[in-house]
């Protein structure tokens, strides 16, 4: 049993080549996308649409609601018992996306990171009222910088979790997921995608003017009284929301839309270099990525 794993920044074509390898080997494809799972969100994710969902059948894409309260943990343990199910019948499954922790708890698990602390989560609310994220944020690149660099720390909520986790467990959110490695009954093997770091930034902001075209206003329209919603917290959505209180033009939102996903797509990068065991290709590697489970 091998677990091929199909990881790189937002934009950069991972969804193509996803189909094309996981019909190559006659296998599905379980997503580790954090946007892509919650089934209301559809222009601003850019989910396999429904011709590659037919094509190649996908685990956790439009699964869940943005009423759920889901988490990296719920999702170790859902993707876990999927695998479990299709290894069954596949010697070779996908994992593929972007979402370092979706992807870090399957490959390594992060059972060991504590869970929420009421009275700590009313102190931290609080602050963020009266100090603003800003304070919050310094924290936390004082008690964890390399989580820093890999959440999105415009999101209230992912701050104050990270910081929770860091002060309730005394340390560092992300050596949680590092030191506490689980054994898992599959072989892995990673695979990332890497272009040009111009050429990603192009393709992004072609994207987001796709996103447009395909409804993105008219869908945060409809999203917007559930703008607490953590699910919505996140790019696409709040600068649009902005735009909707009146704090930004269209045509500025547009362009943060495009910032904000530029700078996510970065600090994934800076994720995953992290990881010694990845081996990297271009979008046009198939021939190459397809000899990976012979080679290793």
């Amino acid at each position: 049993m091998t677990l091929l794993v199909l990881l790189g920044p937002t934009g950069i074509g991972k969804t193509d080549l996803s189909i094309e390898l996981a019909k190559h080997f006659e296998t599905e494809i379980v997503s580790a996308d954090s946007r892509q799972i919650y089934r209301e969100l559809d222009a601003g994710t850019a989910p396999p649409s429904p011709e590659q969902l037919e094509t190649v059948k996908h685990h956790f894409i439009k699964s869940h609601s943005i009423n759920d309260e889901y988490t990296s943990g719920k999702y170790e343990f859902e993707a876990m018992e999927t695998l479990d199910r299709l290894f069954k019948h596949h010697e070779y499954v996908w994992l593929v996306g972007g979402s370092g922790l979706y992807i870090d708890a399957v490959c390594r698990g992060i059972d060991n990171i504590p869970g929420t602390d009421g009275d700590l989560r009313a102190i931290l609310a609080k602050r963020l009222s009266e100090e603003g994220i800003e304070s919050l944020r310094f924290e936390l690149t004082r008690l964890d910088p390399d989580i820093y660099r890999a959440i999105d720390i415009r999101n209230p909520q992912r701050v104050m979790r990270a910081l929770e986790v860091c002060i309730v467990s005394g340390k560092p959110y992300s050596s949680l997921r590092k030191n506490f490695e689980k054994q898992r009954p599959f072989k892995i093997i990673k695979a990332g995608l890497e272009i040009e770091r111009e050429l990603l930034y192009r393709k992004i902001d072609s994207r987001v003017d796709k996103m447009m075209e395909k409804g993105l206003l008219k869908e945060a329209e409809n999203l917007y009284k559930y703008r607490e919603y953590n699910a919505l917290k996140t790019v696409g959505y709040r600068e649009l929301f902005d735009y909707f209180d009146g704090k930004t033009g269209l045509e500025q939102a547009v362009e943060l839309i495009k910032r904000n996903t530029r700078r996510y797509a970065k600090r994934q990068i800076t994720w995953f270099a992290r990881y010694p065991e990845i081996r990297w290709f271009n979008t046009d590697d198939f021939e190459k990525i397809i000899r990976l489970p012979t080679e290793l």
